[in-house]
């Protein structure tokens, strides 16, 4: 009888070890990474020093300082959404481009304040599904509103030419499973290749696509041998170059998810795509780029990263000690105009290299952080209403397994041929609200330490850089971010709540805090 109890004990006794022993090596910030990278910590002192250093920063500034000029062409912004899209609109009509020669081609009309009013209410919306060719097409052949108040001089004699900024993006990150990559193509590379036949059957000469950082991440092992010392791929470091397909990932199972597969395919149809007749008469040419924002792009306006972080309040986190290089959407933004401004000088004959059909990675100016030090900053100026509760990665990697199983087994039969099996789908359990974040393709991202290397972007375009210097720093950028919530009183887009994961039980964590939704 003694071993009945002895056996099972032992079990668990080794389980829990175990994942002791696995959580060591996963949640701990290298000394080796930490020194050659980022050495020093952000502490609370920092953050309160920084934000208020944030509050003297005029909107004004940025944008005549760090924008380039105004164009007078025409621009026509695909959103998903419509969270960096929204920025580049914003930042559009900041340095002076007329509201009615901007078009906004999205699934729904867009709710930001600062959107819907003003002289942004102006702006020429459309409401297209990016993933339906003949609406794409519908939508660039409809005709451009007049602008009257664009002052003679300043308009050229035949109509302006057309800049295309193509953000939209169905960011299902969660999934890996090759199967259910047709959901992730349907926008992201379905969408991409109507915006491109729309953008050349009309005339557009220039087009930047947002690709993503996470293109270049490497799929990791995170169940180690008691013997092994780290995972393989736990730390990964990128430098693009403008032929860097060679460093990329050439089997499915090598990258992270779906979106990132699906965004590769995308960004290679747009990179080929330079170059190419453009126009009825074929007499232009279409010049494309694509930029890599690493890792995620946050901010305000509806991010699913740090903002979702302010709107949910309650996030239990296993990557307190992960480095990675975050984007602020401004500085995402300011690469975008960048690289149109090379494209642009380039048309117009400057000897700078030409740097068309090539993909630039980008990232917030300054040395990468930490979660941890991202979670300090919120957590220190938002006076600890934004808490991150610590859980172990291990266990959470092997919740991840169970609920990547039911998703997969659900999306499946769901989508049978077989009326019989799409009638048995609707009895498979299956994680729903941002529980579906919680898959193995999550840890996959935010597990390694990940550090984008974008000197190519920010050297002179004489040197064959697209001459981006970004404004804002990861920590001052984060100040902006939670100085924007407050001044908001706590509302936020829903967008936000879909970003990340939150636990019912963790709830008890929560401060008392009253909080707007949309």
């Amino acid at each position: 009888m003694g071993l009945v109890f002895i056996i099972p004990f032992l079990f668990v006794l080794l389980l829990y070890l175990y994942v002791r022993l696995n959580d060591a090596k996963l949640m701990q910030l290298p000394h080796d990474v930490a020194s050659a990278f980022s050495p020093k910590r952000i502490s609370a002192k920092d953050a309160l020093e920084a934000a208020a250093a944030s509050e003297k920063v005029t909107t004004d500034l940025i944008t005549k300082v760090f924008l380039p000029p105004r164009t007078g062409r025409r621009y026509s912004c695909h959103f998903q959404a419509g969270f960096l899209g929204g920025w580049i609109v914003r930042h559009l009509l900041e340095r002076g481009e007329h509201p009615k020669r901007i078009r906004v081609l999205d699934i729904r009309a867009p709710t930001r304040p600062d959107l819907t009013s003003g002289i942004a209410k102006d702006v020429d919306f459309h409401q297209v599904d990016v993933s339906n060719g003949e609406q794409v097409q519908a939508a660039f052949s409809a005709p451009w509103p007049p602008s009257p108040d664009v002052e003679e001089h300043e308009d050229p004699p035949a109509a302006p030419e057309i800049t295309i900024f193509h953000t939209a993006a169905n960011i299902r990150f969660y999934e890996r499973d090759y199967r259910l990559l047709h959901l992730s193509d349907k926008v992201n590379v379905e969408g991409t290749r109507n915006v491109l036949a729309a953008a050349r059957a009309t005339g557009a000469s220039i087009l930047i696509y947002t690709s993503s950082g996470s293109v270049s991440v490497r799929r990791t092992r995170l169940w180690l041998w008691p013997w092994e010392q780290r995972p393989q791929f736990i730390v990964q470091t990128f430098k693009d170059d403008d032929d860097d397909d060679r460093s990329l990932a050439t089997h499915h199972d090598e990258m992270f998810s779906n979106y990132a597969a699906s965004k590769l395919k995308a960004e290679r149809l747009v990179r080929a795509a330079d170059g190419t007749p453009s126009g009825q008469q074929r007499q232009g040419r279409l010049r494309t780029g694509c930029l890599r924002p690493g890792n995620g792009i946050y901010g305000p306006g509806g991010d699913i990263l740090c903002g979702a972080y302010l709107a949910r309040q309650v996030n239990p986190s296993w990557a307190q000690d992960v480095l990675q290089n975050f984007i602020y959407v401004e500085n995402a933004s300011l690469a975008h105009f960048c690289y149109e401004r090379r494209l642009i000088e380039t048309a117009r004959g400057s000897p700078n290299p030409d740097l068309g059909g090539q993909a630039f990675c980008v990232v917030d100016d300054g040395p990468p952080v930490t979660y941890g030090d991202v979670y300090t900053v919120l957590a220190t100026l938002t006076d600890g209403r934004t808490v991150f509760p610590r859980l172990s990665a291990t266990t959470m990697l092997t919740l991840a397994h169970v609920f990547e199983g039911l998703h997969v087994a659900r999306s499946l039969v769901a989508s049978s041929s077989s009326p019989v099996l799409r009638h048995i789908a609707r009895f498979v359990p299956a994680p729903t609200g941002d529980l579906v974040n919680l898959q193995p393709s999550l840890f996959s991202l935010t597990m390694p330490h990940l550090i984008w290397d974008d000197s190519r972007a920010r050297a002179s375009p004489e040197n064959g850089g697209l001459g981006y210097k970004p404004r804002w720093t990861t920590l001052s950028a984060l100040c902006k971010l939670v100085e924007e919530h407050k001044r908001t009183e706590g509302c936020f887009e829903a967008r936000s709540l879909v970003g990340g994961i939150s636990l019912g039980f963790l709830d008890r964590f929560r401060r008392p805090v009253q909080q707007k939704g949309e």
